[in-house]
């Protein structure tokens, strides 16, 4: 029986979590008449052939449309407005895929990874896809899983993980379709009720197979996973897989030292690598003497530092710097095993590192095997395995980049007994690390490293090799008849409009705008007072540690509502040598008890990652208000005990800097305005005369004036408005010259007239009144 299909119109209209994911969305009719679930796999048929899994769009959207990505579109070969027919396709899962991608990309991301991040994706030979997974995975084991593809990703590649395409060079089809349910439900359910034959393997399918923890994935010429058996799961919820059908764990590679990176090509970390080099060389080649003292060594190390830092390209600098072999696992690889294959691919790791010595057991990512939260029966093997392996006189090393999140057994003296830190890198050690990654690259004369290194706040070493390459290919665009190209500057610039931090991924971050503060208008003592308070602490540490003083924690703006206080803090952020982190205070307030002062922590835990931070507090006293007085259950008094431990508790912040902005500072509570933390308040009064003459000039500086428009003396008659009143009267006199014809070139005196008639002051004088006089009395 022949699959209904329809034929509809490519709507270029991707939803957030559907963007780069193999997702289209129909209206719910059309899935009906399709008879589809939500999760089905559909073909696709435009110019090329492709599939991808479908998803309900909002009731209101169009049933004549079908919505996707760029990249889908990119795959039917259709430009938005494009016709596509529209099938169901039966679920076939995936034995094998294959594909192809850029040299750094293949030689960072393994086969593990890989799988993960194309978990729930029906894909098609010659297709292109993204590293982005699947974000609508409803079981919890596959969720927990990919969120560990996330950071692994992010530390492999940098923020470029995020838009690197990958090709499809082949696909092999499963031999039979079994039920699928830790992947998709839906999809399971049809794969079990319409069986693929016998013969439609043997033909192949003709588009599209499903990606599951079952499929072999791996790199065309390159490494592969490893051998699968039945996907399931086990009674303790993980998925079943590779490994996981009684076969025995296939040997583990180790990475011989004459593979490994050179100490020389890690800039920044040579103080860490002394430290793991003298515990290693002492281990492996001088035990005699520690026995001669009648004492021994322990070789377990936990390595922590910030995703993307390089700690694992360190151990294996450091193993072959003592010329010592590497076995290398994957924690959250061995997470999506059942508990048995896990720990049989742990004894055998292990046994070849005590066999084949000296070598290192490194294991990344270690959180996702030995979790604080809720450490299962595969963390007491993995204890008891490092224990032996140690005891055995081998070394282990597991990194993570949340050491928080890590099981507390494992730092026991007969385990990881030794932490080494890995530091975000600091402006000095990201000039040398830029360096060394633009060894090879022909640099035009205007490239300023120093520059470059300025401008890239919390940046670590993936990042910073992510940026050079995006430099690259926008050189290679511009140059592309060129005989002798090179990277300029301007290639920097913009490279770093797409490429952010990795330790800033999935935060609230403010917007760079190309503003500073030499673009307001007015307000001179304020912009100094914040440049000695907010940028001078981020920007010169070292002045105030050489002259052996604090600099200031926080600052408190406050002042009328409309007068720049939050576009003051968007012109910090425009300096671009700081990262910026911007919450409302509302945002932060949960109903659920321990969610808000978990919120206000990992807040503070991201801007130390990313330091050096701007924290930008708007509306504090809806977060901070008076104690005592609140009557949501005591919510805002243990944010606000959460709030102040953070700003001077034991944790020192470094090179973090928090601003708070609100309308009225009586409603702070005043413990969070002592000194050490809020301590410097800030008064941004509402503009006079010359101040609103400036902020006119700011607002119409691409606004084409009449030689008739004053604005010296329209500033001083705009008695009441504030600094967003006076921008919003150079709007609204443009719009009035668009009213009067849509070919204006000028605005006039008369069109700013009609747009005062439109335009009125927003001050309330009483509460200006009192706002100064509370300046008078609060600050000097």
């Amino acid at each position: 029986m022949a699959e209904p299909d329809l034929t509809l119109t490519a709507s270029l209209r991707p939803a957030a979590l559907d963007a780069r994911r193999g997702v289209v969305r129909l209206h719910p009719e059309v899935l009906t008449a399709l008879a589809l679930r939500p999760g089905d796999p559909v073909r696709l048929a435009g110019r090329r052939v492709t599939a991808g899994i479908v998803a309900p769009a909002e009731p209101t959207a169009s049933t004549a449309l079908l919505y996707a990505d760029d990249l889908l579109l990119g795959n039917l070969g259709l430009r938005d407005g494009g016709q596509v027919t529209v099938s169901p396709l039966p679920v076939t899962p995936a034995r094998r895929v294959t594909l192809t991608g850029p040299a750094g990309i293949v030689a960072a991301v393994s086969p593990e990874m890989l799988r993960l991040a194309l978990l729930g994706k029906v894909v098609t030979a010659g297709d292109d896809v993204s590293l982005l997974p699947r974000d609508v995975l409803p079981d919890a084991p596959v969720r927990s899983l990919v969120e560990a593809a996330r950071r692994s990703l992010a530390s492999a590649v940098g923020y470029a993980w995020t838009s690197t395409l990958l090709t499809v060079a082949a696909v092999e089809p499963a031999a039979a379709v079994e039920p699928v349910a830790a992947i998709e439900p839906v999809a399971a359910e049809r794969a079990a009720v319409e069986p693929t034959t016998a013969e439609e393997v043997a033909a192949g399918p003709a588009v599209g197979v499903l990606v599951t923890m079952d499929t072999v994935v791996g790199w065309e010429q390159g490494a592969t996973t490893r051998g699968s058996g039945p996907v399931g799961q086990d009674s303790g919820g993980r998925l079943t897989g590779a490994a996981s059908s009684g076969e025995p764990a296939a040997s583990p590679e180790l990475i011989e030292p004459d593979e490994a990176p050179s100490v020389d090509e890690l800039p920044g970390l040579r103080a860490q690598a002394d430290e793991l080099t003298e515990l290693l060389d002492l281990g492996f080649h001088h035990r005699d003497v520690l026995g001669r003292l009648g004492t021994t060594v322990s070789l377990g190390v936990l390595l922590s530092g910030p995703a993307g830092s390089g700690k694992s390209a360190l151990v294996r600098a450091v193993a072959a710097r003592v010329r010592a072999r590497v076995c290398p696992l994957w924690a959250p690889e061995l997470a999506a095993l059942t508990n048995d294959a896990a720990a049989a691919r742990l004894r055998a790791a292990a046994e070849a590192v005590r066999a084949d010595g000296p070598a290192v057991l490194l294991v990344t990512d270690v959180e996702a095997l030995a979790p604080a939260d809720d450490p299962g029966p595969l963390a007491t093997v993995f204890r008891q395995v490092l224990a032996e392996t140690v005891r055995a006189g081998a070394a282990v090393v597991c990194t993570t980049g949340r050491p928080e999140s890590v099981d507390p057994a494992l730092r026991a003296p007969d385990l990881l007994s030794l932490r080494i830190t890995v530091p975000l890198p600091d402006q000095p050690m990201r000039r040398e690390q830029l360096t060394v990654l633009t060894r090879q690259v022909p640099l035009a004369e205007d490239v300023r490293l120093d520059e470059v290194a300025g401008r890239t706040p919390g940046f670590v070493a993936a990042d910073l090799a992510a940026l050079v390459r995006e430099a690259g290919v926008r050189a290679a665009l511009r140059q592309k008849s060129a005989e002798s190209p090179t990277v300029a500057m301007v290639d920097f610039d913009a490279a770093r409009e797409v490429v952010r931090p990795t330790t800033m991924a999935g935060s609230a971050s403010l917007e760079l705008a190309s503003v500073t503060l030499d673009d307001v208008g007015g307000l001179h003592e304020v912009k100094e007072r914040l440049t000695e308070s907010v940028l001078w602490p981020l920007t010169y540490p070292d002045t105030f540690a050489r002259l052996g003083v604090q600099p200031p924690r926080g600052v408190l703006l406050y002042g009328p509502p409309g007068c720049g206080k939050t576009y003051l803090v968007t012109a910090l952020a425009g300096s671009g040598r700081a990262n910026v982190l911007s919450v409302k205070g509302a945002e932060l307030l949960s109903k659920w008890v321990g969610e808000s002062e978990r919120a206000v922590r990992e807040l503070f835990r991201r801007a130390r990652e990313a330091a050096p931070t701007l924290i930008f507090l708007d509306e504090v006293d809806a977060l901070a208000p008076l104690r005592g007085q609140a009557t949501d259950g005591g919510t805002t008094d243990r944010v606000v005990a959460a709030l102040l431990t953070e700003l001077d508790g034991v944790e020192t912040l470094r090179n973090v800097v928090v601003v708070g902005a609100t309308n009225r500072p009586d409603l702070v509570d005043p413990a969070l305005l002592r000194p050490g933390r809020l301590e410097r308040l800030v008064y941004v009064p509402p503009p006079d005369g010359p101040a609103r003459a400036e902020i006119l000039r700011a607002a119409a500086r691409h606004v084409p004036l009449a030689p008739d428009v004053d604005l010296a003396a329209l500033g001083e008659e705009l008695a009441g408005f504030s600094a967003a009143d006076c921008a919003a009267l150079v709007r609204e006199s443009a719009l009035a010259a668009m009213r009067e014809s849509l070919t204006a070139a000028t605005v006039t005196t008369a069109h700013v007239a009609s747009a005062r008639t439109r335009v009125r002051p927003s001050l309330d004088p009483d509460q200006v009144a009192w706002l100064a006089a509370y300046a008078a009395t609060h600050q000097p």
